[in-house]
């Protein structure tokens, strides 16, 4: 007997998402994931544009990841043009993408994961009874927006030029955040245990993880590709990262040596723990690692919440400076790329410069895009599970769409409603 399953819409992840799963003698046959992936479009529209436009558009790409790609964009036109950052933009930068990952994982937590585990349908349904776990997630959010706004002029798509400072005009802002800092410390670490506590469904696999690295540092914006196979260089990215479209889908997947493999949270925590600071290390140390089920995915984003503030509290004291940037940006002919760690996972730019300063190649390569070929083989696995368990098709559904959540792909979508068909 030949049975398809068919997810539309799936809810809490960003724009059109749609599975189909075709079952025969209880084991899943065809697994095909669609997704809409939005960067695409952007490569498109940056061509011919002056250098100078290029952050506010591409920040466009992503409301959750504005900054991250904003960052992203302005470090790969920096190296093509020559230009060192000072060190007040780097730490601006850093802070940037700190402010970020702690927003979209406590919104990830807290309104998306954490109903699926406590009986709830959503976290509107959630907040009558544990109104204490909301609160802390608005907390958490709200510090994380403070930070993006004090260094990046708004709270979403932020104003970063390839020249950029902060004054001492603003330091009873940044007092204000190492404020809001302290004031949620134990919400952070109350968050660790919350989700370190959860039972989650067994799914063990070993697969390969990608993350940026940087020796003495959890590395955000710099540092090599590091993968089982070792280091390299991001400028070498399509020696190893091959895109490829599938024809039910639309959105790119792509293959590391032509092989599946994991970014994100659980790849930065596997590949770079020992980086972490102290007080995360050490909350850490009560998961067994390497974490190698996607589920944990809550675990790592929880650990990274804590890291992330301890690292905001150190770098904001050297935030503000009068340094004078006097540096002469000198158009010329030029090509780079650039990676950093997206709260998803390692983000890819890549632009050749004219030299009248027009751009005229791009490639993004976004995380989602590579995690949708192992989040394939994953869903595959673990319905081959439920199967021999015969379980009911409405529990299989909640369970494919709890496993696609905990990736925490973009969830631009979260207020659409699941439509299944089985037959």
């Amino acid at each position: 007997m030949t049975k398809e399953i068919n997810l539309n819409h799936i809810c809490k992840i960003e724009g059109h998402a749609h599975l189909t799963l075709k079952i025969e003698k209880n084991k899943v046959k065809k697994c095909e994931l669609k997704a809409a992936e939005g960067a695409r479009f952007f490569e498109a529209l940056v061509i011919n544009k002056n250098l100078k436009d290029v952050q506010e558009i591409v920040s466009r790409i992503c409301g959750i990841c504005s900054s991250s790609h904003s960052v992203c964009a302005v470090q790969a036109l920096e190296e093509a043009l020559n230009i060192q950052p000072s060190e007040q933009q780097q730490i601006i930068r850093e802070l940037l993408m700190i402010g970020e990952r702690i927003r979209s994982h406590t919104t990830h937590l807290y309104f998306m994961a954490l109903p699926d585990y406590l009986g709830f349908s959503s976290a509107l349904t959630l907040s009558k009874e544990h109104h204490d776990k909301i609160d802390t997630a608005l907390s958490l959010i709200s510090l994380g927006n403070k930070i993006v706004e004090i260094v990046g002029g708004r709270e979403m798509h932020p104003f970063l030029n390839i020249k950029e400072q902060i004054t001492k005009k603003e330091e009873q802002k940044t007092k204000q955040v190492i404020e809001k800092l302290q004031q949620t410390k134990q919400e952070i670490i109350k968050t660790i245990e919350l989700f370190q506590s959860l039972t989650y469904p067994e799914l063990e696999r070993n697969t390969d993880c990608l993350s940026l690295y940087e020796p003495n540092k959890y590395a955000i914006i710099s540092g090599k590709i590091k993968s089982r196979l070792g280091l390299i260089n991001d400028d070498n990215y399509k020696n190893h990262l091959k895109e490829n479209i599938k024809e039910y889908s639309t959105s790119k997947f792509v293959l590391k040596d032509g092989k599946p493999y994991l970014t994100g949270a659980i790849a930065r925590i596997n590949n770079n723990y020992h980086e972490l600071d102290e007080e995360s290390w050490s909350l850490l140390k009560k998961s067994s690692l390497p974490l190698n089920n996607p589920f944990q995915n809550n675990i790592a984003q929880a650990i990274e919440l804590l890291h992330m503030a301890n690292r905001a509290k150190e770098l904001i004291p050297k935030l503000v400076s009068d340094e004078k940037l006097n540096q002469e940006i000198k158009i010329k002919q030029g090509e780079a790329v650039s990676s950093v760690e997206a709260p998803r996972g390692t983000l890819f730019h890549e632009y050749k410069i004219d030299k009248t300063g027009k751009i005229t190649y791009c490639n993004i390569i976004t995380p989602t895009t590579q995690n949708l070929n192992m989040m394939e083989q994953d869903i595959i696995t673990y319905v081959n599970q439920l199967l021999q368990k015969s379980t009911t098709k409405e529990k299989i559904v909640f369970e494919i769409e709890k496993l696609i959540r905990a990736y925490d792909p973009c969830f631009s979508c979260s207020t659409h409603f699941l439509k299944v068909d089985w037959e």
